[in-house]
């Protein structure tokens, strides 16, 4: 069992979403969740159960209707715009099933983004981004802009994106969705390897149960509430 603090935690989460005139439509009830310091969890879950809609709340990118979200001690929602911003930049990695990366910039310039919101020195930044590329088999690709790049590619620099900044947790949603079945088990090696370098925890919604199964805990959301699920092979090495 990880004894670890958590890094990560909600309580009494409720999401509804206005349904017509005068319904309302109920994604997530009274949900709780701890992630510990280093810890891989999988969240599974049928489309349209609320999967991403949980991610966005850990992130703090949409607002519950009830309960709390904490970064270790930080409660998001009690600070400004600016500096919610800012502690997200520094708590938190994102990575989706699209890339999200800034078509003006090359790779290099997208992965060093963070830290220059972050207020880091220039070159610095860029040498930070530079080692993360070279770690996720892309230094030969720095000054490629996203359009010049494959979509195994394009993943691989917004993974490298999401953890340049060493964030606590990283929060990916259906990172291997878009792509094909050998280009996904390299990205999945990719990231499981630079959080267990990082130390990071890392919690992802997937529907792919060869990823569910590598981490340490999986979770099932039906009915806007997580339950634990066993699956052979969990955490195996």
């Amino acid at each position: 069992m990880n004894n670890a603090a958590p890094v990560l935690t909600a309580e009494g989460l409720g999401r509804r979403y206005r349904e017509g005139a005068t319904g309302a439509l109920t994604v997530l009830e009274n949900l709780s969740l701890s992630v510990a310091a280093g810890e891989r969890l999988a969240i599974l879950g049928q489309s349209g159960s609320g999967k991403s809609t949980l991610l966005h709340l850990l992130g703090a990118l949409d607002r519950p209707d009830a309960g709390a979200v904490r970064w270790g001690t930080v409660d998001p929602f009690a600070l400004s715009d600016g500096d919610r911003a800012l502690a997200r930049n520094r708590h938190l990695g994102f990575v989706y099933q699209f890339h999200h990366l800034l078509a003006e910039f090359s790779a290099l310039e997208n992965v060093a983004m963070p830290l220059l919101i972050r207020g880091l020195k220039k070159d610095e930044a860029l040498a930070e981004a530079e080692r993360l590329l070279t770690a996720v088999g892309l230094a030969a690709r720095a000054q490629h802009r996203p359009g010049a790049l494959s979509g195994g590619e394009r993943q691989r620099v917004a993974l490298a994106r999401a953890l340049v900044g060493k964030p606590a947790v990283l929060l990916a949603d259906e990172p291997t969705g878009n792509l094909d079945p050998t280009t996904a088990h390299q990205m999945i090696d990719l990231m499981l390897a630079l959080r267990e370098e990082q130390g990071t925890a890392l919690v992802v919604v997937t529907h792919d149960l060869s990823l569910a199964a590598r981490l340490d805990r999986c979770l099932r959301l039906e009915a806007g509430q997580l339950k634990e699920e066993a699956l052979p092979g969990l955490a195996a090495p």
